[in-house]
């Protein structure tokens, strides 16, 4: 591994500050911002509503917290993997992909990554302007009246959406420092709200037992294709920053930080969310005479003013804090990567929420089926991509990059023309395997695991294309320490 030097020495098209690797005496995160960063992200109303879900669809509330744990496990276990070389070298995902792509390859996966990220912006910024919109209804006079349509969207939807759009431009506007600052009392204070709702859900239901009572309504045989299916939706969820992770962990103070923090932040967490959603979900059956799994929904069922203000004001912190640490991070690396000579951390993400509004998410929320299907695809073809950066990492470069080739197009990683072929083909089998579903009808079950199942067709494909340069790679540490000795 050599070391990167000066910065007159590479390619200023594929280099500047953002892409650099963090120097050491910046790399300050420790495992409690690992773990806040997490709390942030799992803390939102879609995880909110899963588990609950689970329970609706049959299962009991401890199978579903068991669905859950599993998924988690495998989850993590695949974060951790894919974060060793953002903390190793300091490097964000755009550059690390170079390895095996190519730097002109690697603008594929970058791009497609980032349209992800941009598009889910828009929609969470959408369904957190909701919460903003409790906020205001609640204090302004009149505010409902406010209803007139402009561009699809009412004048008082127009000024939530402008209110929680000008708040992720606030948190950006310092960059990752300040994305820490916010993400260290974010997720804890989702956590403590959700406490008090719990304690309630208790009182309401006379003690802990009858909140999690409720039998499994699922035969065996029903109750394990669902558990597998789940399982796999669970894990897909969070498929993209999978690639992403090393966004953050180039930030990390060492492996152990980043490990143990993310251990106690993605899988810990989430159980507990998932029980605590459990338990209030109950607790509205028992107080309402029905299940109510959407925290909006339940805050207005207590038909009081100061449990809407602080409810609807939690579920704001959270979707702004799940959208700028998953969704506006990873895009605005990619843009810098796209464009290093025009632009810099801070402009890109705020080219980021700007183009997010260019999806218009109020347009088509009414009947959003379809787009998320579309969706889910073209994340779920990021699953090859996973796949090749696992292998390409591990088992042919053995944990060891050179540093000066990510900015070198002459370099290790400049392939032919910047474009490596074998992981092209190996993405493309990946693909293949994972979608084929959509054209034969027998094998559609598979498009439930199209992720996992591209992951492993590309990274075997990816190891045996490349087993010449696993082989070199593999002499060339033992050919440096020969001539040391000589």
């Amino acid at each position: 591994m050599s070391a990167v030097v000066g910065q007159e020495k590479f390619d200023p098209t594929l280099y500047n500050e953002d892409l650099a690797p963090i120097p050491e005496e910046r790399r300050n995160w420790s495992w409690v911002n690992y773990s806040t960063v997490w709390m942030g992200m799992v803390h939102n109303v879609v995880a909110y509503t899963t588990a609950a879900g689970l329970v609706g669809a049959g299962m009991s509330p401890w199978q579903a917290i068991g669905t859950v744990a599993i998924a988690n496990v495998v989850l993590i276990i695949a974060m951790w993997i894919n974060s060793i070389a953002g903390a190793k070298y300091g490097l964000p995902f755009p550059v690390l992909i170079r390895a095996a792509f190519g730097y002109k390859g690697a603008q594929i996966p970058v791009i497609i990554r980032g349209f992800v990220a941009i598009f889910w912006f828009a929609v969470q910024t959408y369904l957190g302007s909701l919460a903003v919109g409790l906020v205001l209804g609640a204090v302004i006079p009149g505010w409902s009246s406010l209803d007139f349509s402009i561009l699809g969207m009412g004048l008082n939807g127009w000024i939530s959406f402008l209110v929680f759009w000008a708040l992720h431009a606030y948190v950006i506007l310092h960059g990752m420092e300040r994305i820490k600052f916010f993400e260290l009392w974010a997720g804890p204070l989702v956590i403590v709200a959700g406490m008090a709702l719990v304690f309630w859900a208790v009182g309401a239901a006379g003690g802990v037992a009858p909140l999690f009572d409720q039998p499994s309504r699922l035969s065996p045989g029903e109750f394990w294709p669902l558990f597998a299916l789940s399982v796999t939706a669970l894990v897909s969820v969070w498929s993209t920053l999978v690639l992403n992770i090393p966004d953050f962990t180039r930030f990390s103070r060492s492996q152990k930080d980043q490990m143990v923090g993310q251990a106690i932040g993605l899988p810990l967490t989430t159980i507990l969310f998932s029980v605590m959603s459990i338990a209030i979900t109950a607790g509205s059956t028992i107080a309402f005479g029905r299940p109510i799994s959407q925290p909006d929904q339940l805050f207005l069922a207590f038909d009081n003013t100061a449990v809407l203000l602080i409810g609807a004001s939690t579920i704001l912190i959270a979707t702004l804090s799940v959208n700028v640490a998953a969704n506006i991070v990873s895009p605005a690396y990619d843009l810098v990567n796209l464009f290093p000579r025009r632009l810099n951390f801070v402009s890109a993400g705020i080219l980021s929420i700007v183009l997010g509004f260019l999806f218009v998410p109020w347009l088509w929320m009414d009947n959003p089926d379809t787009i998320f299907r579309v969706l889910g695809y073209i994340g779920g073809a990021l699953g090859p991509v996973a796949g090749i950066m696992t292998a390409d990492f591990y088992l042919v470069r053995r944990s060891n990059y050179d540093l000066d080739s990510f900015y070198d197009k002459r370099g290790a990683y400049g392939y032919s023309g910047g474009w490596n072929p074998k992981a092209l083909i190996a993405t493309a089998l990946g693909i293949i395997v994972a979608f084929v579903g959509l054209v034969v009808p027998s094998l559609s079950v598979l498009l439930s695991y199209s992720w996992g199942l591209g992951l492993v067709v590309a990274l075997l494909a990816y190891t045996a294309l490349m087993r010449t340069e696993r082989a070199r790679s593999t002499a060339e540490p033992a050919m440096e320490i020969a001539e040391e000795l000589s």
